[in-house]
């Protein structure tokens, strides 16, 4: 079973973050809800609150084959300052392990340094925030092991495309039927 951690730091998008483990969990993978925060209850941009499965300090990374990032601020604020983020989507990318983002999320890689000569995407004005990055517009940009997305709009897509990347085109397409997306 692919095992996938998702950061969550207060003041993230909640749809970014939960719709991607909603759509893992329904693909059969385990999705953990991780916090940076110290603390396992998360406060959302819309002030959603939600309880992380694991703190960071807590969860063993070579147990899981990727992690993704949602957006929403100062969600990605606090995601680029947390040092063991950073290390993490290093390591990963470096794993070839799956390292993904949505919306302003985009631009913690970036400042990473891991999307150079990489097409990737990101919500309407942190394109200058991709540094090294063939910017494109599309929903979902995928560049190897790295999954970007443009926003809350595009985050069933988002998901569908990491499990894809993950499961197979089958299983993504098997799910986007059950959940009657894009019929």
């Amino acid at each position: 079973m692919k095992k996938i951690g998702i950061f969550l730091a207060d003041g993230f998008e909640e749809i970014e973050g939960l719709t991607v483990v909603d759509i893992l969990r329904r693909a059969g993978m385990e999705a953990k809800m991780i916090s940076i925060m110290g603390r396992k209850e998360i406060c959302g941009s819309h002030k959603i609150n939600v309880g992380a499965d694991e703190l960071f300090e807590n969860v063993d990374f070579a147990e899981l084959d990727g992690v993704v990032l949602p957006g929403g601020m100062p969600g990605t604020i606090n995601l680029g300052e947390h040092a063991g983020v950073n290390e993490v989507i290093k390591s990963f990318a470096s794993e070839e392990k799956l390292v993904a983002a949505v919306c302003a999320a985009p631009s913690v890689l970036g400042q990473a340094g891991l999307l150079h000569g990489k097409k990737a995407t990101c919500y309407p004005g942190y394109e200058d925030k991709l540094a090294g990055a063939e910017v494109v517009y599309d929903e979902v940009a995928v560049a190897g092991n790295i999954i970007t997305s443009r926003g809350m709009g595009t985050t069933i897509a988002f998901a569908l495309r990491i499990t894809a990347y993950l499961a197979g085109e089958d299983k993504a397409n098997e799910l986007a039927e059950k959940i009657i997306y894009k019929q």
